[in-house]
């Protein structure tokens, strides 16, 4: 291992040349390449890229947790080979998952990251109540750990990685499948902490709006760091090539799916009311759908966000990665209903965990439920795909009344739940002939389909790789793909883009949209509430309630006020939580 000298103590973290290989399978990867970085005392760093860009293995390097195979990395100083209890003093370091042990209590987790720190007896009952004071976790001491949410979990597992007042906080996705709120209030916690303690946070995250909160982005693509610099760097080198698109004639969804992988468009998502786009140029490229002297267009430049500057980087880079041109342009939302509940009620014990829930809906529509962490969504899920039966009331999916024929229903449904439920010894191979033989599949059938989920899905190159060494993007690839299998009529998503970055988002989409406008009925619950907007309505839950429920616009009509003239759905959502809990 070289070394390039003393470091500078005024520097938090510094690595030079460093590289990283891991061996999977018989194949040597290189999970980092030639990284040199320094991050001053004080930042908030956000660590970005597509998934299997090294983030990961960045941050437990910077930890100690791994070391560097050539190079040096040096935490205020120290060197995390040559001085590693040192570091680990100084270092609180996150993982994905928050790095809990679900069957001990808050409290039980709380004393154990105290005893693993080091944290002495005299100040460890302090640091227990301002910790739980901070994180709202001081009614739910006794609460066992795998009961809690998942922004309670978050916020425990930020509360044990703060009990030695690191100077260095590294956190890996911290924000991954917790709700907005959550996500704001963990916020709020390291903005504090950087504030008052002088603390130094690095942290990867999928949600490029997270990334434009840091004072500096890391930008790393497959193992390479491209570039470090501050968000606004990155946004005004896309000034000029950002714009809202509307028309008349089209809905949102069948605009971005016919503008998706048009020459000179590099991306187009859906935003609100309008679809975003990001030009090639500085002006709107010479489509058909967007002629300017078209009456039925609406055109308004826009400020560039981080995300937008992201994407185009990642497909300059990589060509490969350019969307392809989507063949269906309409969608197929028909009045024929094919999901009902009616006075649906969960118990669990004295636990009510759904409380008269009353919904529709139509073949070829995408649904969504919204919800806070803990608010009903999954376990209203598993009743609707007949894996978990209502205490009371009535469900009827595909016209089948779940409580006589449950297997009847299951068999025209498609699964894919919120931690993708994929064998992890399998290969991807292994793991799509597994599923298509539960769901019945034989003979040329089942080797038609499997050849169909390879190519379709772009898993071929991976197809003899075990899906737990995916990267996670991938590892949603295969869940889809399996969930699919069977061409059920009704496909229930849990969460499906928890924790994948922007462009395994918009690939995910693109197939999802393809589904629906074939006339595919999909529900999908998500925390990214931009995704939102890709439905066609919503409800949103609280506590096993509904709060409300409607189309994208009118849900964002109700908080619709001077203060705020133009909600998005994040604001939407918060705000109801908000007036239910005043």
């Amino acid at each position: 291992m070289s070394d390039s000298g003393r470091g500078n103590a005024d520097n938090a973290l510094e690595m030079h040349g460093v590289d990283k290989y891991f061996t999977v399978g018989k194949r040597s990867v290189q999970a980092l390449q030639n990284i040199s970085l320094s991050l001053s005392r004080g930042a908030i760093v956000g660590l970005v890229g597509p998934d299997g860009a090294g983030k990961t293995t960045l941050l437990r390097i910077a930890a100690g947790l791994l070391l560097p195979d050539t190079g040096t990395v040096r935490v205020f100083g120290h060197d995390t080979e040559r001085q590693v209890m040192r570091v680990h003093q100084m270092i609180g370091y996150m993982p994905q998952r928050f790095g809990l042990y679900e069957d001990l209590s808050v409290d039980e987790n709380l004393r154990l990251y105290a005893d693993l720190h080091s944290v002495s007896l005299a100040d460890r009952q302090q640091r227990f109540q301002d910790l739980t004071r901070m994180t709202g976790l001081a009614p739910f001491t006794r609460r066992l750990a795998g009961r809690l949410s998942g922004g309670m979990k978050q916020k425990l597992g930020l509360a044990c990685t703060l009990l030695s007042r690191p100077q260095l906080l590294l956190l890996d996705e911290p924000s991954v499948g917790v709700d907005p709120v959550s996500r704001r209030e963990l916020w709020n916690i390291i903005e504090q902490q950087v504030k008052t303690n002088g603390m130094t946070v690095l942290l990867s995250t999928a949600y490029l709006d997270e990334a434009e909160r840091c004072t500096e982005v890391l930008l790393l693509d497959e193992g390479e760091l491209l570039d470090h610099n501050s968000p606004d760097y990155f946004k005004n080198a896309m000034h000029g090539h950002s714009f809202l698109v509307s028309r008349s004639d089209l809905s949102n969804r069948a605009l971005q799916n016919s503008l998706t992988g048009q020459t000179g468009i590099v991306d187009a998502v859906i935003q609100g009311d309008r679809v975003r786009i990001v030009s090639a140029g500085e002006k709107l490229p010479d489509t058909l759908l967007l002629q300017p002297d078209d009456d039925r267009l609406t055109v308004t430049a826009v400020e560039p966000r981080l995300e937008d500057a992201f994407i185009a980087r990642l497909r300059e880079r990589r060509a490969a990665l350019l969307p392809q041109r989507n063949i269906t342009t309409t969608v197929s939302v028909v009045e024929e209903e094919v999901i009902r509940v009616d006075g649906v009620d969960r118990w669990f014990g004295d636990f009510q965990a759904v409380k008269k829930l009353h919904f529709s809906v139509r073949r070829g529509e995408i649904f969504g439920l919204l919800g806070a962490n803990g608010a009903g969504k999954t376990t209203t899920f598993r009743m609707l795909c007949g894996l978990l039966p209502a205490s009371s009331g009535q469900l009827r999916v595909a016209g089948v009344d779940l409580r006589t024929a449950a297997a009847k229903a299951r068999a025209r449904i498609g699964y894919m739940s919120q931690k993708f439920s994929l064998y992890v010894n399998l290969s991807v191979k292994q793991n799509l002939t597994f599923f298509s033989s539960v769901y019945g599949l034989r003979n040329n059938r089942r080797r038609q389909r499997i050849q169909w989920a390879l190519q379709q899905f772009d898993l071929q190159p991976q197809q003899d790789t075990s899906s737990g060494d995916l990267p996670l993007g991938y590892k949603q690839r295969l869940a889809m793909a399996c969930a699919l299998m069977h061409e059920p009529e009704i496909l229930f998503l849990d969460e499906p883009t928890s924790g994948v970055d922007p462009l395994a988002r918009r690939e995910f989409w693109n197939r999802t949209n393809q589904l629906a406008a074939s006339g595919v009925t999909v529900l999908v619950t998500t925390h990214f509430m931009e995704e939102a907007e890709y439905c066609d309505r919503l409800v949103i839950m609280m506590d096993g309630d509904i709060l409300t429920t409607g189309t994208p616009s009118a849900i964002k009509q109700q908080v619709r006020s001077k203060a705020l003239p133009n909600p998005t759905m994040e604001d939407a959502f918060i705000h109801l939580l908000e007036a239910r809990q005043s």
